[in-house]
Formats: C-alpha cells, structure tokens, sequence
C-alpha cells in the first residue's frame, strides 16, 4: 500500500499489481483467525468469535466516515485511504506481536 499510494510515476496496472499483491499477501493475517478461538477456549470459542466480530466491525462502520472527512480536509485519495490503513495495519502488527497469544485459558471459575 505504501508503494501504490506515493507518485513514483508507475502505469496504472502496475500500480494494480502492486496493490493486489498486498492485498493477497494481507490474506496472511486472517489465517488464524477463526481457529484461534478454539485454541484459546473450545468452550467459550463461540463467545470469543462474538466478541472479536463485533470489534472488527467497528472499523468499518467509522472507517467510511474517517475516509470522507479526510478526503475533504486533504483532496488527497493517498492521504484519506493509503495513510490510514498503513498506519492500523502496522500499529495492529505491533500491538499482536507484542501481546497476542494463544495459550490456553480458562474462563470458568475454579473453587
């Protein structure tokens, strides 16, 4: 996305191919998605699913606004797009390599 979103004077689809390519490579981060639940509580797997559903839809209901308010303050495509989704994804890899886990937990309480 950094690469589609500066001026480096690429033909159109090359700047396609490049951003198709990221998109692909993306794909990379959902892969456990879905089982990391299970790994993390097969009880409460349901629950868990639930819940981060619910968060990862928040982004796209604020993202549309965002991206609206930003392109009229910048009438800048690069800026109002490009800028915001480089900087969650790297700000949600920073924050998943230095907290994420899926050691097994359990929610119930134990007497």
């Amino acid at each position: 996305m950094i690469l589609s979103s500066l001026d480096l004077g690429l033909d159109p689809w090359e700047i396609v191919t490049i951003l198709t390519g990221g998109l692909a490579l993306s794909s990379f981060a959902l892969s456990g998605l879905y089982c990391t639940h299970q790994d993390i509580s097969p009880e409460y797997a349901s629950i868990l699913l639930g819940i981060t559903n619910t968060v990862g839809a928040i982004p796209g209901i604020v993202g549309v606004a965002l991206t609206g308010y930003l392109l009229d303050s910048t009438h800048s495509w690069g800026m109002s797009l490009f800028a915001p989704s480089i900087f969650f994804y790297l700000t949600g890899t920073i924050v998943w390599l230095a907290l994420a886990s899926s050691k097994p937990q359990t929610f119930s309480n134990s007497d």
